[in-house]
């Protein structure tokens, strides 16, 4: 199948924390992107608005997009709630006409709407819901501890602060290192990336750690490290449940904790909604290494940090400042590189090697 070329829709929304499914196929899958459809900022590019993308068009109208010739139309945006906005149905409706493939990851599965499904069909138009789930899941039973590979679970001190951007950037670290590596997309962003994986959050609660614990024994039968994309965050009263399904799922060995520097409050993204501060960064680490140990013990071998929206310098102090603080790895893997991460990883993995090679006594 060919590859897609998208014209992605994320109309008022385009922008570094607001349309995470656009900005990562912009940054990872560049050349699959045709144009962004925001009325808000048309005439624009991504590398204006996200500080990457380059050359990358902002239209503001469905007829300028689909004059740029893209083959599928992707929903850029996850709104609270997964929902597809009530406005967005004629776009979708459109695209379809005139023959775009529909690619979504919203929890409102398009391909279950009978007029948008019934129109596709009529159109030999393909929709894939990236949140769909497998109709069979299994609830987990601890078989990814016993993964050969070392599993890495990137956790968050709240929502949308760079678990995939962190495991994508490793990926590529390890990779170049010579590690056999494998990502475990548990979004419908990381599905979108890698062309496999599962929604974890579109998954019943008693399936959630069987979902991400088939992916990780998967993924461990011919890799060293496996990668596992986190979700939510441990103090976040929405999300809590989804990571504490991945974290016992995936019984990992070691864990990557990711945290938005200028953010004080969980989800102050969401306005007027934030009410609970973010505990000092040592604080949270031992939160994740007491819950993972409740099933499977593991720890915290380094600090992602998200520094975008933050000058130079004070980014770069930042970071020095979490390695100070919780004794461990730390870098903003976009802005400077994820290099200590990598290394953290390797020693982990190596770590890990000598201990299964070791004769008993």
């Amino acid at each position: 199948m060919a590859e897609p070329r998208f014209l992605i829709i994320a109309d008022g929304a385009f922008g570094p924390e607001t349309s995470k499914t656009a900005d990562c196929a912009i940054r990872y899958v560049p050349e699959r992107v045709a144009a962004v459809l925001d009325s808000t900022a048309a005439g624009r590019t991504a590398q204006d608005i996200l500080g990457f993308g380059g050359s990358i068009p902002v239209v503001g109208t469905m007829e300028d997009g689909l004059a740029l010739a893209p083959t599928a139309l992707l929903i850029g945006i996850a709104p609270r709630g997964g929902r597809l906005p009530d406005e967005w149905r004629g776009w979708v409706a459109t695209a379809i006409d005139h023959g775009l493939d529909i690619w979504s990851g919203l929890h409102t599965l398009i391909g279950d709407d009978p007029e948008l499904a019934g129109r596709a069909r009529a159109k030999g138009v393909r929709i894939f819901d990236l949140r769909r789930p497998p109709d069979i899941l299994p609830v987990s039973n601890g078989r990814a501890r016993q993964a050969d590979a070392l599993v890495v679970l990137t956790v968050g001190t709240d929502c949308n602060t760079g678990k995939m951007t962190a495991q994508l950037e490793l990926l590529r670290g390890l990779e170049a290192r010579g590690l056999r590596t494998r990502f475990v997309p548990t979004g419908q962003t990381g599905i979108l990336i890698a062309g496999w994986g599962i929604a974890v959050d579109a998954v019943a609660a008693d399936f959630i750690g069987g979902a991400v614990e088939q992916m990780v024994v998967e993924a461990a039968k011919d890799a060293e490290v496996v990668l596992v994309e986190g979700q939510g965050s441990l103090i976040h009263p929405g999300y809590s449940g989804v990571t504490l399904g991945l974290l016992h799922g995936s019984c990992p060995a070691a864990m990557i904790l990711c945290h938005k520097v200028s953010r004080r409050l969980i989800g102050e993204y969401h306005k007027g909604t934030a009410w609970i501060e973010i505990p000092p960064l040592a604080d949270v680490v031992r939160l994740y290494e007491e819950a993972a140990g409740w099933v499977h013990p593991s720890r915290v071998i380094g600090v992602a940090l998200n520094t975008y929206d933050l000058p130079e310098r004070t980014a770069a102090a930042a970071v020095a400042r979490a390695a100070r603080e919780t004794g461990l790895p730390a870098t903003d893997p976009v802005r400077f590189g994820s290099g200590p991460l990598v290394e953290a990883v390797a020693q982990a993995a190596a770590r890990r090697r000598a201990a299964g090679s070791a004769t008993p006594e």
